[in-house]
């Protein structure tokens, strides 16, 4: 019998459980976490340093690429290092860090990608109040509220969840830190003020889907209305990364979440946890890039030190093809 006081360590869900293997996802998870620091930095460096690319859209971007650096820097490393050194540990304090830096970014996230979508919105729906709703200031003061929303979310679940006593071991069935994996360990029936918390988030997270669908909704009803072919490109060469990135965060984490208790095992688990934590981003840099023509020049511009010139656009008034259909 364990309880939360006399735990010191927890056991994590080996990757393989063959030395090759170990040695092979260590090689794997190597290369998407190289390939993530690149591509993220290469985001931030560009938007940072490229002031044709000072507008809400890259602020909100840049500040994306910071949570998908901090959501991958916070379990691959330690995937890595058990796979290497075939251990499964994780120290106590360890494991808490994980969790509250996990919860911390992937709501974070969360609450970009929705502040992301209420810029499309106003860009495509509002173009003579954009610069009005999405001033410098206004900027600040939403990407300021999402990340210490963030906080606090991760702060909660991650105190409510290691005050529970923690009985029945301390074997995780997961490669991180996770709370369903925690609250399995509990032996009491307070878990339960946990499970509230989930559903109070679950209920906010809905809210900013219901939103997200929403402001598409209206986005595809005003893109439909463009008189010209060259609007319709330019609206959705903006909207559809963003939807994109949306899709194939809510997709993996739903279906992890939601998937029936009788296709589980831990091989499936294992799969569906390296799609939602380590893939989204990994690739999110790739998506908001391949259509975005003012970030691939800039990011070349940054890698190649020349001096390109490229036009950019603040607000949707400047891809409209005729003033008199505002």
């Amino acid at each position: 019998m364990f309880n939360s006081s006399s735990i010191s360590h927890f056991l994590l869900l080996p990757l393989a459980h063959t030395r090759q293997l170990q040695l092979l996802h260590f090689c794997l998870f190597l290369a998407i976490s190289l390939a993530a620091l690149l591509a993220n930095g290469l985001i931030i460096s560009a938007v940072a340093c490229g002031h044709l690319l000072h507008s809400p859209m890259f602020f909100f971007l840049l500040n994306l690429a910071l949570s998908d650096l901090g959501s991958i820097l916070t379990t691959v490393p330690k995937a890595m290092h058990n796979s290497l050194w075939d251990t499964t540990n994780i120290s106590y304090e360890g494991c808490v860090a994980q969790l509250f830096f996990l919860l911390f970014f992937i709501s974070a996230e969360y609450y970009l990608l929705t502040i992301m979508c209420y810029d499309r919105y106003v860009s495509i729906c509002k173009p003579l109040h954009y610069r009005t709703l999405l001033g410098s200031r206004a900027c600040a003061h939403m990407a300021a509220a999402a990340w210490a929303s963030a906080f606090l979310t991760a702060l909660l679940h991650t105190a409510n969840t290691f005050s529970l006593p923690l009985c029945h071991g301390n074997a995780l069935g997961q490669f991180f830190c996770e709370i369903p994996h925690i609250l399995k360990l509990s032996c009491s029936k307070s878990y339960l003020r946990e499970v509230g918390l989930i559903v109070l988030s679950a209920f906010l997270f809905f809210g900013c889907f219901v939103f997200i669908v929403f402001s598409y909704v209206q986005i595809f009803v005003a893109v439909l209305r463009i008189p010209c072919e060259q609007g319709w490109h330019k609206a959705f060469s903006t909207c559809l990364p963003h939807l994109a990135v949306v899709s194939l965060f809510l997709s993996t984490a739903a279906f992890a979440c939601l998937k029936p208790p009788s296709v589980s095992s831990p091989s499936l688990d294992l799969s569906l946890s390296v799609l939602y934590s380590v893939v989204p981003p990994a690739l999110n840099p790739l998506i908001y890039s391949l259509r975005n023509q003012e970030l691939k020049a800039a990011v070349w511009t940054l890698i190649t030190g020349r001096f390109q010139k490229h036009k950019t656009s603040g607000s949707f008034l400047q891809i409209t093809c005729n003033k008199r259909h505002l």
